[in-house]
């Protein structure tokens, strides 16, 4: 690396853990909300008629909670996985810990395709890109296994890097529903229904999936592959 890249890369380090730290705390709310929502209505054994979005997940509470909850435990957890500091300082904890994260990425994966293609709420767009990138993630999961088992710890990190990018772009998925349903508000005067078009939930999937795997490669061109 350049002098002025050794410089500015603290400086990036930071702004790219906000940046997760935000996404992340998007997720963990949109989950407070799905819990606060289907819940009672799972307990119940109630349906929400003016909620049709809620009722995805409330006609099948096992595939979407497997994939759910699960994913949650991955997101909270992988960040520590991919801190240099925590690795060299907590090794042991580091490779145990890895164990665990790896069975409920791989769990949250699996079961985001049983649930997220039958019951795409954006339609064939979003059951295609469930498929595209839920496929992306899986291999990035056991890449980095078959790559830390061969002792290859810079593949292993590339890989691993690559399936975190893909996961925490769900929450830059709320980012896009949020503006594409601000924008029809705004089109239609506040006239329009206040749930999100599903052929605009579609296309948030595919804009930030595409871009979290961009940024994840550039990522790894722009950082050392055991350090960033």
């Amino acid at each position: 690396m350049t002098k002025e890249t050794l410089t500015a890369r603290p400086r990036l380090v930071r702004r790219t853990a906000v940046a997760i730290g935000v996404l992340i705390t998007i997720v963990m709310a949109s989950t407070a909300v799905r819990f606060a929502v289907d819940g009672p209505n799972i307990l119940a054994g109630t349906t929400p008629r003016d909620d049709v979005f809620a009722q995805r997940y409330i006609a099948h509470p096992w595939l979407a909670y497997l994939h759910i909850a699960p994913g949650v435990v991955y997101l909270l957890g992988a960040p520590l996985q991919l801190s240099r500091r925590f690795r060299t300082r907590h090794y042991d904890v580091h490779r145990r810990l890895g164990r665990v994260l790896l069975v409920c990425a791989l769990v949250s994966g699996l079961f985001a395709l049983l649930f997220g293609v039958p019951y795409a709420w954006g339609g064939a767009s979003e059951a295609i890109a469930t498929v595209v990138f839920g496929c992306w993630f899986l291999a990035c999961l056991v890449l980095a296994f078959r790559a830390i088992r061969r002792d290859d710890v810079r593949q292993h990190r590339r890989w691993m890097i690559r399936a975190f990018a893909v996961a925490v772009g769900i929450g830059t998925i709320r980012i896009w529903a949020a503006i594409f349903e601000s924008v029809e508000q705004a089109v239609s005067g506040g006239t329009t229904s206040e749930a999100l078009d599903p052929t605009m939930f579609g296309i948030a999937f595919w804009l930030a999936f595409t871009m979290h795997v961009a940024v994840g490669e550039w990522w790894l061109r722009r950082t050392p592959a055991l350090t960033g």
